[in-house]
């Protein structure tokens, strides 16, 4: 064993790349160290599948809850189970930024596995998983063009701050990732709230300069390793053959065919290569005819981009696609709304619920509960295809996490704002950049549900196409400039700033400057999208749909939750029966209450107020006779919360017996008259009665009028 390691300091802190100890029977292993948080990368090729046509990639991100010393909380499996959606989104980002390096005609299998051997609560493992995998590969035999460096920016009292620890990370406006290669950028994941457009593209650069210092240190790692990469070969077509393939291709091909739209485009193409595979029969492959057709195709349309400044469907360079909007058009949902940019249309859906309705997330670094939910879902019928319908797709996951992240910064607090929150967007037709449309649809419906957002969000994706030096920005990128462009640059926020990014490419000619200007193109578009929105929903509704809970926190004392549970939970189960509420109390004194109408929200509110406020002498309640005793009552003026009526405090006159003023059930109106030392209150029916007057005594007179006359006179105090 030839144990080799390489170091350098990041953020103040040393980050470590070791290799030649552990996992030696793979292509490439390297443990990444960075505090005391340690990731194992590894990777292994297996032999091309060439039916496949495609080059099969997989990253597996494995969370290990011995990292952080935790034993999963389910008594009956103790094993960890599917990957959470942190750990799917963490592999989605070693993925993007690994994958645009490889050879684009390699197809030998890759696997990518990353497992995440201990947590420090400080260092995030997903920047280091991220370093690892790129040493891994850089070390390895399998071709590709790294090394690549990834690290995370914060934004901290407006500095730059190069990955910051976690505590940092939480008061930090920024949380962006970024990969470089030593040309370019390769990969970007942003949350913000509302960061200009000037800081960010700073905080991009920032970020360059110093992946460039950890793409070095791979570099000396790999080159003291010293392994030769693979030579591999490629099936070659016959130049004749191909030549006469292509030539019918141009020879046919519709002269107005990125004019048309994408249904008729689509049976073009059908129709299209039906003709070809009839024409070469027996000669060529139909996957390697295709691959002549996509070629021609992709060419085509960038040079129309590139050469006439012509997009698909007709479109400028910085036109955004037509737009509909439409909101509230399911009658019994808390909101909803329809947005619609070209052939994309996405429903968005909102509920709101109980806090207590939040997501409970198990992990490395222990249990945390999210209140405001994302879910995408991307069904087959959207692009006229039929499939296979089963849990949600890594796809999905990614642009639900997207579209929550652009959201989240202008969600209100919970002191504001009492309530879980899930948004679900479904995808009915997809031409392209419907997470960005998830996003203004998210907008739309949370306003249509009326909740108080601070700002309204919008999305657009952005794409460029690059060929040597010259390149074209281009706004509101649809299908087909997605899949043959160089740049799927998705940018949301608000009229302030951006709230989120995510940038994947398939050129290394991104540089800082270019990125400013689709920034900056990005704004525009944003900002016309964002006044079409307002135009059909100028701010979020002033009350909640009535189909939609009420909800309402209150802080009491920690020391008084015992008097709002009760022995055994009595007093808050009565309160929850009589009300028809859900209560949820948390240890620091956070009492959530929903229910379905006001009503019912107040009486609870009243009920607990009630129980934890101080009674103070000369407060007026409402109570019921629970107690007769010869001396007096016992009135409960509120769960769990009662006083004694002295006899002589029922009646402004001497009465014989407390029964012939009251009865057990009977409900009445008490004044506090004192509380003594031990807590014990005192009470009074006479509402005028105050403490210590002697005047209000009953009168002695009272009792020679005889039964008549008193009964008559008790009668108005019943």
């Amino acid at each position: 064993m030839n144990k080799i390691v390489q170091e350098i300091e990041i953020g103040n802190r040393k980050l470590s790349l070791e290799t030649g100890f552990l996992a030696q029977q793979a292509n490439g292993a390297v443990l990444g160290r960075y505090g005391d948080t340690v990731v194992l990368a590894t990777v292994c090729s297996a032999p091309a599948k060439e039916s496949l046509g495609y080059f099969p990639l997989s990253v597996e991100y494995e969370e290990r809850l011995y990292a952080g010393g935790k034993i999963k909380t389910s008594r009956f499996i103790k094993r960890e189970g599917r990957p959470s959606d942190n750990a799917i989104l963490n592999a989605r980002l070693i993925d993007r930024s690994i994958r645009p390096l490889f050879p684009k005609d390699y197809l030998k299998e890759v696997q990518v596995i990353v497992t995440i051997l201990s947590v420090d609560q400080e260092n995030d493992p997903d920047v280091v998983a991220a370093v690892a995998t790129s040493a891994a590969l850089s070390i390895s035999d399998i071709p590709w063009a790294g090394p690549v460096s990834t690290v995370r920016v914060g934004l901290k009292d407006n500095q730059l701050v190069i990955n910051p620890v976690n505590g940092e990370l939480a008061k930090s406006s920024l949380n962006l990732v970024v990969s470089a290669t030593k040309e370019a950028v390769v990969m970007i994941e942003a949350a913000a709230h509302e960061v200009s457009e000037e800081q960010m593209a700073e905080a991009i650069e920032y970020a360059k300069k110093e992946n460039d210092k950890i793409v070095a240190v791979i570099e000396e790692l790999a080159g003291a390793v010293g392994r030769t990469k693979e030579v591999y070969e490629v099936k070659q077509l016959d130049e004749k053959l191909k030549k006469e393939v292509l030539d019918y291709i141009q020879g046919n091909f519709t002269p107005d065919f990125f004019e048309i739209e994408k249904s008729d485009r689509k049976k073009e193409i059908e129709t299209f290569k039906a003709n070809l595979y009839a024409a070469f029969e027996g000669k060529l492959a139909k996957e390697e005819m295709d691959k002549l057709y996509e070629e021609v195709l992709k060419q085509k349309m960038r040079a129309l981009i590139l050469k006439e400044e012509k997009r698909v469907g007709g479109r400028k360079l910085d036109e955004i696609r037509q737009l509909y909007v439409e909101v509230g058009i399911l009658p019994r949902t808390h909101g909803s709304a329809l947005f619609q940019r070209g052939d994309t249309q996405i429903l968005t859906i909102v509920t709101l619920g109980s806090t207590s309705l939040g997501q409970l997330i198990e992990s490395m670094e222990g249990e945390e509960t999210k209140r405001y939910m994302h879910h995408y879902n991307f069904p087959p019928y959207s692009v006229g295809e039929a499939k296979r319908m089963g849990f949600p797709s890594r796809r999905e996951i990614g642009h639900g996490a997207l579209a929550e992240k652009a959201v989240f910064p202008v969600i209100p607090g919970e002191e504001q704002f009492p309530y879980a929150v899930r948004v679900v967007s479904e995808t009915l037709s997809s031409a392209g950049s419907t997470s960005m449309g998830s996003v203004c649809g998210s907008t739309l419906a949370l306003m249509d549900a009326g909740v108080p957002l601070k700002s309204p969000v919008a999305g657009i994706a952005m794409g460029i196409i690059v060929e040597n030096k010259d390149y074209k920005i281009l706004s509101d990128i649809q299908d087909l400039e997605d899949f043959y462009g160089d740049m799927d640059f998705k940018v949301a926020g608000t009229d302030k700033g951006i709230t989120a990014l995510q940038l994947d490419v398939k050129t290394l000619s991104l540089t800082a400057k270019v990125l400013k200007e689709v920034l900056d193109q990005a704004k525009k578009g944003r900002e016309f999208i964002l006044q079409a929105m307002l135009k059909v929903l100028g701010q979020p509704r002033p009350e909640l749909s009535v189909y939609a809970p009420r909800a309402e926190i209150l802080k009491i004392d920690p020391k008084k939750i015992g008097e709002v549970i009760g022995p055994g939970g009595k007093i808050i189960n009565r309160i929850i029966e009589a009300t028809k509420t859900t209560i949820d109390i948390d240890d620091d004194g956070k009492v959530s209450i929903t229910a379905e109408d006001s009503q019912n929200l107040e009486k609870a509110v009243a009920w607990i107020k009630g129980i934890t406020e101080e009674i103070a002498p000369g407060m007026i309640f409402e109570g019921t006779v629970t107690r007769i005793m010869p001396f007096g009552a016992i009135v409960e003026f509120f769960p769990g919360k009662d006083g004694m009526v002295h006899i002589s405090e029922i009646a402004p006159y001497r009465i014989q017996k407390v029964e012939d003023e009251l009865s057990l059930g009977q409900k009445v109106k008490v004044k506090v008259l004192k509380v003594d030392d031990s807590g014990k209150i005192g009470l009074t029916l006479r509402l005028d009665r105050v403490e210590n007057d002697e005047t209000q005594r009953p009168n002695p007179r009272f009792e020679k009028r005889g039964n008549f006359v008193q009964k008559e006179r008790s009668n108005k105090y019943r």
